[in-house]
């Protein structure tokens, strides 16, 4: 709608107008998600089981093709389950809802309309008994759902939702949830949608595509061509076992859960599908390229095969960024490990393994805890000669050490005057074993 002002300038004798058009924000919605979560309840799962055996004619047996059983899953899910609104939630105490507090709120809604349209008395007298329907409804299920998270709390499923629920509250005061706005690479802010989806797309194709600067390798390395068995079904079987449910789903929108509801059917199919994998990387490539990660692998005695079983997850891999205002939209990524991978881990080892080979010493003297290092030495001489080491060993090879988080302790320390330099620059101390 368009309101027009009169900035009162009647002494002039050109009167000035001025316009300004008020325009009503557009609601942004969140992606609709299948409510995957409801089959850690067993009549969910045993309607999902019913259901998907439906779609697929009687079988119980999911097909070969990964395409179809993958959309008959997602769909099955999605009328079994269904799906989130979309809709942003506001700021209310809501979750202790339940269906009575519901259908009560819905009745005494339509009263509301049924009076505004015909204030009469018994209009009027039956959205006030609705009313107080309402608040008693509510009242119960507060005291019901607060007596139930308290006798859960008690229980290990009962602190996974503590913690759940903690982490939700962190990521809803996060800038990211937040803020709507951001400014590109010249300081200018960038308000629409598009333009902001556009600079988080752009920032992070730059940020995980930067490569730090290393020493090209010279050296060749043999690969280890052995014969790899075929993926076993009771490999498959503890894998699933052993994987954590409640985990973000990937681009496929299937969740773990999934599979583990499907039992031996699940087995059959994802041991069929790996092994077909593995049947068709024969000819994927005519040599695995000697980068950091190919060359550790084949280093570390890796079959060949799983080498490129790797490198074929790695090639041509996207990825988007969700934002407050949507989603990118997708950009590759050529520089790093897979984010949030059950491989990564093990990946990441083995190459670590392999570039501090010679310079790690045995423990306690070096200790390696994932992507942290503790460095043990008798004089701050051997700490800074053993931290010099390790500096040239990893960043000759794209690794970085951090400047900012290396830090040392001194133990039964006498002289507290000494510090220990890398590259010059001071190495920030602590005193305390828990800050360390």
């Amino acid at each position: 709608m368009a309101l027009v002002v009169n900035p009162g300038l009647d002494r002039y004798e050109n009167k000035k107008m001025m316009t300004l058009m008020v325009c009503k924000t557009k609601r942004s919605k969140i992606e609709k998600k299948t409510k995957w979560w409801k089959l850690k309840k067993e009549e969910c799962c045993e309607e999902f089981r019913q259901k998907l055996r439906q779609a697929l004619g009687g079988q119980v047996v999911l097909p070969n093709d990964w395409e179809t059983t993958a959309e008959v899953i997602r769909e099955t899910g999605r009328k079994v389950l269904g799906v989130s609104s979309g809709r942003r939630k506001e700021d209310k105490e809501t979750w202790w809802w339940n269906e009575e507090v519901q259908d009560s709120i819905q009745r005494k809604r339509l009263a509301k309309k049924k009076w505004d349209m015909d204030r009469t008395e018994e209009n009027r007298q039956e959205y006030k008994e609705l009313q107080r329907r309402v608040k008693r409804e509510v009242s119960k299920a507060k005291q019901k759902a607060y007596e139930e998270l308290y006798t859960r709390l008690d229980t290990r499923e009962g602190e996974k939702d503590l913690y759940r629920l903690a982490r939700q509250r962190d990521r809803d005061g996060k800038d990211v949830q937040q803020v709507r706005v951001i400014k590109d690479r010249d300081g200018r802010v960038l308000t629409s949608e598009e333009s902001v989806q556009r600079r988080w797309k752009e920032y992070f194709e730059e940020l995980m595509n930067e490569e730090n600067e290393r020493e090209k390798r010279v050296e060749g390395v043999n690969s280890v061509e052995q014969k790899v068995d075929k993926i076993r079904k009771d490999e498959v079987r503890k894998a699933l076992k052993r994987m954590k449910s409640g985990k973000a789903v990937g681009p496929d929108d299937i969740p773990v859960e999934v599979w583990k509801c499907l039992g031996e059917a699940a087995v059959e199919f994802l041991a069929s599908l790996f092994n077909r994998v593995l049947e068709n990387l024969e000819k994927a490539y005519d040599r695995v390229p000697r980068e950091e990660l190919w060359y550790c692998m084949s280093k570390s005695g890796v079959a060949e095969k799983y080498v490129r079983v790797v490198q074929d997850m790695y090639e041509r891999s996207r990825t988007v960024v969700r934002c407050a205002v949507g989603q990118t939209e997708e950009f590759n990524v050529e520089v790093g490990l897979h984010q949030g991978s059950a491989l990564s881990p093990f990946l990441f080892a083995i190459v670590m393994d392999q570039l501090s080979e010679e310079v790690r010493q045995e423990s306690p003297w070096t200790m390696m805890f994932a992507d942290d290092i503790v460095i043990c030495s008798e004089s701050r001489e051997q700490v800074e000669e053993n931290l010099e080491r390790w500096r040239f060993a990893l960043e000759r090879r794209g690794m970085k050490v951090s400047r900012s988080k290396t830090e040392y302790m001194c133990v039964n320390e006498r002289d507290g005057s000494g510090t220990v330099r890398l590259q010059g620059e001071e190495v920030k101390k602590v005193t305390n074993e828990k800050k360390f």
